[in-house]
């Protein structure tokens, strides 16, 4: 039951994503673009390394288990 609700979890976040991706479009007043908001994350070096360790991290879980 555990595994469903992990996966379910892991599927849900690119939906999420998309969708943020389509209403920014739809709405460009409202939210920053993909491209903006990647552009003001990935700014620094360790905002980098932090999110490559933490999707590593996310599915060494993921596939291990």
């Amino acid at each position: 039951m555990i595994y469903v609700l992990v996966v379910a979890g892991y599927a849900l976040v690119p939906v999420a994503g998309i969708a943020l991706v389509v209403a920014s479009r739809v709405r460009p007043a409202a939210l920053a673009g993909l491209g903006e908001l990647l552009g003001r994350v990935f700014v620094t070096r360790a905002a980098r390394i932090t999110l490559l360790l933490f999707v590593w991290w996310l599915g060494w879980h993921f596939l291990v288990g």
